[in-house]
This record gives structure tokens, C-alpha cells and sequence, in this order.
């Protein structure tokens, strides 16, 4: 028995689009809650480049899309509209604002955080120097120490470094090695990294640095923050995919658990919660603005309509045939063809993910308001027949 189905059949199942639509709606709120919050706090002098980082390595203008509420003296909390990055921002040392106070504030704070969920806590604590000043001053060395005596990991970062030919300029790796002879309680091990996050287009000094900083944000947050870290970043795009991949074989192995026992065409609606919760668990672990993916959710519900959905529907009757006898058995859904449609939808929605992220801000808002996410979604899983 064979048939082809390319469009969905809204009478082949009991969930209707409204509901895959509400169902979606609660599943990606709720994948984006148990992501948590990564905050970083971010110390500097004024000029030294803080906003620019960090809207390099999070591809968001944080303080000024972000509700900005002071916590204490001299230190201002931004959360993300999305939810997944608070940053901490610090006043340069010269607007009258002393380092001893904001120490004095931070210590208050911290000790109070600590009775909070850890997700209200810091994370991470980056400290920028900028190259061009040419020194590292006693009163920021024993800030740096302070910050560490209150159990804050510290990064530390020299900023806004011209390079040629990969080599950083000499002047910048001396004050590294500088500041790495003082001993100073530094992750990882006691260095200084150097970053350019900004391309010079006059000198061509280029953009580096980056991932090496993001890599030692990743070794000194806990666990419970490495999931928000990876979703909200945009440098490493690895993580991202492996993050992915983690929600698709947890999906899978349980689509195959539903299919343990063979069930018909018509009870395929048995996968529709289990793809679902993947495809927004997906979304969330890309980090994709929530708001906008309530569009793109809106887009991919179309295709989760009827059956296990239209895309399970089309995988089993188009792209599963070379099974023994030369068409999927007694036309059922076994523990294999369950486990074969999840993985092929989930990695085609991980690839529509991956393409909106990618797009500029403006391009990314009109292709998720239309129907590109589930054209290219359909796409994607029929390359997949050719695998």
C-alpha cells in the first residue's frame, strides 16, 4: 500500500492547528524558562570598549534593548528583553564614582544573592583594560583581587588590540605578560587575553580573540548557566549545533519509545507532542528572539498539523519506501520509522534555526513573519531523502 501526502489533512487527527499552535506556544515558554539566565558582570574604565564586546560575542545591544535597573552604587543590571543575558555594568572608575564604592556595594550584594536562585547570581566577571593606556595601575590590580575574594571568577581582558599577520602588537603582549607577573587570581590559570572585537577598516587591524574569551567565560560559569550561555551567543556556532543535537536524540529515543508497538497512519498524533516539544526546545537552544519565534512557531505549526505531522506524514510515504518489501510495512509507524521522522524533523528545523540566526536583524523579522521558515523547513527534509 503507498499514498503521497504533500499537504496536511486537517481530518487525519483529532489535534487541530489551533491547538498544535497552543501547544507550541506552552512548550517553547516553557524551553525557554529552563534555559535559565546567564549574567555577566563587566568592569572597566569609561572607553574601554565594554559595550562593543560584549555586543560582539552577544550580537545585542544589551543596555539599550535591555531594562536597566540599579542594584547598587555605581552598578546598573540589564536584562534582555529575550531573557537568556544579564549583564552587570559598571561606572568608569573617573566619573566620581570609586572603585571602593562600588566594592563596598558589590559586597552587599553578592552576599545577598547568594540566598537566591542561582540563576539571579553573577556568573562571570570580566575586567577590560585597554591596550593603549599602556599600564595596569595598583588601584585595579587590588580591584581585581577584591572581585575574586567574593568568590567572583575573573576574566581578564586587554582590549582593542591592533594585530598584523595574526601577530598581536608587541606593546599589548608586554602589558599581558605584565599583569600575569603579578599573580593575580585570574581564570584561566592566571592570564591576560587579548581581543579586538572591533574591525578597524583604516588600520585593518581584524576582529580576534573572540572565542578564546568566550571559551574561558564557558570554563568558569556553573553548569546551570552554560545552557543560556550557548543559546544566547552568537560566536560559536558548534555549541549551538551539539546543544541541538543533545534535543534531537533525547527526541528521538523517546518518538521510538511510542512507536515501541506499531501504530497506524491514523494514530500518528501519538508523535505530535513528542516533535513539538523538540522543535521548541530547538528554537530556544538557538536562542532565536521569543517573540519572533512565537511567528516562526506560528509557520512551523502548519507543517505540525495532521498526523505525527505533515512532514512525518510525507518522510513515511515518500522518503521511507526502501524499506524491506519496498514500502513502509502494513503502512505503521514501528519504534525505527518513529525514531527516522523525529531526527529527520528536528534536524531540518535545527538547519531553519541556524538560517534565521544567521540573517541580519531586519531580514531575520521579515522571514520569520512570512511562510520562508516552513518553505525552507520542507526543503531541508526533502534533501534528506537523498541521505
Amino acid at each position: 500500500m503507498s499514498m503521497t501526502v504533500d499537504k496536511p489533512d486537517s481530518g487525519v487527527t483529532d489535534l487541530g492547528r489551533g491547538e498544535v499552535e497552543s501547544l507550541f506556544a506552552q512548550r517553547l515558554a516553557e524551553a525557554f524558562a529552563s534555559l535559565g539566565c546567564f549574567n555577566l558582570a563587566v568592569f572597566g574604565k569609561t572607553g574601554v570598549g565594554k559595550s562593543t564586546l560584549v555586543n560582539a560575542i552577544f550580537g545585542t545591544q544589551v543596555a539599550e534593548t535591555g531594562l536597566g535597573k540599579p542594584v547598587t552604587r555605581g552598578l546598573v543590571y540589564y536584562r534582555h528583553p529575550g531573557g537568556l543575558l544579564g549583564l552587570y555594568d559598571s561606572e568608569g572608575f573617573e566619573t566620581g564614582t570609586s572603585g571602593d564604592e562600588i566594592l563596598a556595594g558589590l559586597r552587599t550584594f553578592v552576599g545577598d544573592s547568594r540566598e537566591r536562585p542561582i540563576d539571579q547570581q553573577i556568573h562571570a566577571a570580566w575586567y577590560l583594560v585597554r591596550w593603549s593606556d599602556r599600564r595596569f595601575e595598583d588601584r585595579q590590580a587590588d580591584f581585581v583581587r577584591a572581585l575574586s575574594d567574593l568568590g567572583l571568577p575573573v576574566v581578564l581582558v586587554i582590549t582593542q588590540v591592533p594585530s598584523r599577520d595574526g601577530v598581536p602588537h608587541p606593546e599589548a603582549v608586554e602589558l599581558a605578560a605584565y599583569i600575569e607577573s603579578l599573580g593575580l587570581p585570574l581564570r584561566p590559570a592566571g592570564r591576560a587575553l587579548l581581543t579586538n572585537a572591533l574591525e578597524d577598516p583604516f588600520t585593518g587591524a581584524p576582529v580576534f580573540g573572540l572565542q578564546e574569551l568566550l571559551d574561558a567565560t564557558y570554563l568558569v560559569v556553573p553548569e546551570v548557566a552554560t545552557a543560556a550561555l550557548t543559546a544566547v551567543q552568537i560566536l560559536d556556532w558548534e555549541r549551538k549545533r551539539q546543544a541541538a543535537k543533545k534535543i534531537i536524540n533525547q527526541s528521538v529515543a523517546f518518538a521510538a519509545g511510542v512507536g515501541a508497538a506499531p501504530i497506524p497512519f491514523s494514530d500518528a498524533a501519538l508523535l505530535v507532542p513528542t516533535q513539538v516539544t523538540m522543535i521548541a526546545r530547538i528554537t530556544a537552544a538557538y536562542g532565536l528572539p521569543p517573540d519572533r519565534s512565537r511567528a516562526l512557531a506560528a509557520a512551523g505549526a502548519v507543517v505540525l498539523t495532521g498526523g505525527a505531522t505533515m512532514a512525518g506524514r510525507y518522510l513515511a510515504t515518500n522518503l521511507l519506501k526502501a524499506v524491506p518489501g519496498g514500502a513502509v510495512a502494513s503502512s505503521a509507524i514501528s519504534a525505527g520509522v518513529a525514531g527516522t521522522l523525529t531526527r529527520a524533523v528536528g534536524m531540518s528545523w535545527a538547519r531553519v534555526c541556524e538560517y534565521a540566526l544567521g540573517l541580519s536583524p531586519a531580514d531575520r523579522d521579515r522571514f520569520l513573519a512570512g511562510t520562508g521558515p516552513k518553505d525552507l523547513f520542507m526543503t531541508f527534509l526533502r534533501e534528506r531523502r537523498k541521505d
